[in-house]
């Protein structure tokens, strides 16, 4: 307990110095717990396997899709499953191949290292976008690649985990448990999602709705994972569902509701932060003795795993890179060899354009592929974190290998986060973005959102509130029918909660 307060300690500090320098605060705590662990008086800490994937992750997640556009999602959603679940499976089955080549005295564990390295953590990038300078295109396929990714790669792991123990598992086997698992899970995340909604409303209290929202991320994965489905896939469902529903739609909108979105708004970074420096602080801890494990042993053996860590970390960043280049360019050149059809064919661009009519996302054009530049930026932001660093965690330790797949997960995290982590603002920089456009559109809808709210507080309305709950209704609206984009909608609605609840401080109910 100590060492844990420690621990938290140290991070708020080491955080306060890295965000005034830019710097990714985990990189930093990573680095100094694996230093701090060599100092003879540090103990080892040893959690259950299960512990940090079912009490670290599920908040995690669900916090992060908290603030995640649904209709970003799915107008990029060819590019999110490409990466999120296609490039994981190939990263995975290639690192798996590689560790076995590498690490043969570890034999099937390889393919659980490679599950373990595959997903790439992207969230914490994005949440700098706009400090970095991202494309907004670019922020939307990543915040959905992480979000499917983490899915992707936790079913992978439970099947390599399966495989190792002693299951039988074939390619069809995986494909099928991977879509049922899928299916599964985002049924469950849906079911929470409308006994969370049904629920809230009828407790009335701020305190109890945002500790019955905590309660989801635990609970939809923990009751996902029983089921032997995917625990992510739930909790990003209910994620989902819950945020959008509680904060746009009319149907769930009840008095009082401003106080719990206020309340939810400062406790859960308090609450990533807490588990996010907890986890790195833990895998880094683990380091000096998980070395003296691998040098006492014969095999794989130290100096055996450092170098696996090595080619594993630069065949992860280099096909990346290749993979992403690969599956767009092939988006690409699709796009052009059916607009040279087109051009031939009247018959087939008619049948296209009406396709393409079927397909668009609100009346507007379907997206194009990613540009080269864009393509670059996706391929080189693949640093890995807090799920690599979980999984290698949450492995049993009958499972041969284990210490080795520990440093391994370490080594290549700390190798990503030096090499791309602290390159993307400089190569940002580089590729010279020309945003003033996308400001643009987002100051024009700014105000087209100053109107729709100005408009619906002049409607006359006796009870004060019923004003600020007409404002954040006609948000909500204008949302449904395409006018807003979900990012602008609750950032104004943040602004009329705050407003609101200024004015029942200034004039409580029975001064």
């Amino acid at each position: 307990m100590q060492l844990l307060l420690i621990i938290i300690g140290a991070g708020i500090a080491v955080s306060a110095i890295a965000r005034k320098r830019n710097v990714e605060p985990g990189m930093i705590i990573v680095v100094l717990a694996a230093a701090a662990s060599f100092i003879p008086a540090v103990p080892r800490l040893e959690l259950d396997s299960e512990f940090i994937l079912a009490v670290v992750v599920p908040p995690l997640l669900y916090s992060a899709t908290r603030g995640a556009s649904f209709a970003a999602f799915g107008a990029n959603l060819r590019a999110i499953i490409t990466l999120g679940v296609l490039l994981v499976l190939l990263t995975a089955g290639l690192l798996g191949l590689v560790a076995s080549w590498l690490l043969p005295t570890i034999g099937a564990a390889a393919f659980v290292l490679g599950s373990v390295l595959a997903p790439p953590d992207t969230i914490t990038t994005v949440s700098h976008g706009d400090e970095i300078g991202l494309p907004k295109r670019v922020t939307s396929i990543l915040t959905g690649e992480s979000l499917v990714n983490d899915a992707t790669a936790l079913t992978l792991f439970s099947i390599a985990i399966g495989v190792v123990g002693g299951e039988h598992a074939s390619w069809q086997h995986g494909a099928l448990e991977l879509l049922r698992n899928a299916v599964v899970g985002i049924g469950i995340g849906a079911l929470f999602a409308l006994m969370t909604l049904w629920i809230r409303k009828r407790l009335g209290n701020p305190t109890l709705e945002t500790a019955l929202v905590l309660l989801v991320p635990f609970t939809a994965f923990l009751v996902a994972e029983e089921a032997g489905a995917s625990g992510i896939l739930a909790v990003v469902t209910a994620a989902f569902s819950i945020s959008i529903n509680l904060t746009l739609d009319p149907r769930h909108q009840y008095p009082g509701a401003y106080r719990t979105r206020l309340q939810e708004r400062s406790f859960w970074p308090v609450l990533d932060f807490v588990l996010e420096t907890f986890v790195f602080a833990y895998i880094g801890l683990q380091l000096r003795f998980v070395f003296e494990d691998l040098a006492g042993s014969r095999e794989p053996g130290l100096v055996r795993t450092l170098v696996a860590a090595g080619v594993l970390l630069v065949v992860a960043i280099g096909f990346r890179l290749v993979a992403v280049y690969l599956l767009f360019g092939r988006w690409t050149l699709r796009n052009h060899l059916i607009k040279r059809r087109s051009e031939r064919d009247e018959s087939f661009r008619n049948a296209y354009e009406q396709a393409r009519q079927r397909r668009n996302r609100g009346g507007g054009e379907p997206l194009d592929p990613p540009t080269q530049k864009e393509t670059l930026l996706v391929g080189w932001i693949g640093m890995r974190g807090i799920l690599t660093l979980a999984a290698a965690g949450a492995i049993p330790k009958d499972v041969a290998g284990r210490d080795a797949i520990l440093a391994i997960a370490l080594l290549v995290t700390l190798g990503t986060l030096l090499t791309q982590g602290t390159t993307i603002g400089w190569l940002t920089r580089r590729l010279r973005f020309d945003l003033s456009g996308e400001r643009a559109e987002e100051e024009g809808l700014r105000e087209q959102g100053r109107r729709i709210v100005a408009g619906a507080s002049a409607e006359p309305a006796t009870d004060p509130d019923a004003s600020f709950e007409a404002q954040r209704l006609a948000l909500g609206r204008a949302v449904m029918e395409r006018r807003l984009t979900e990012e602008i909608a609750r950032e104004m609605i943040e602004d009329i909660d705050l407003r609101q609840a200024a004015r029942h401080t200034a004039h409580p109910a029975g001064a």
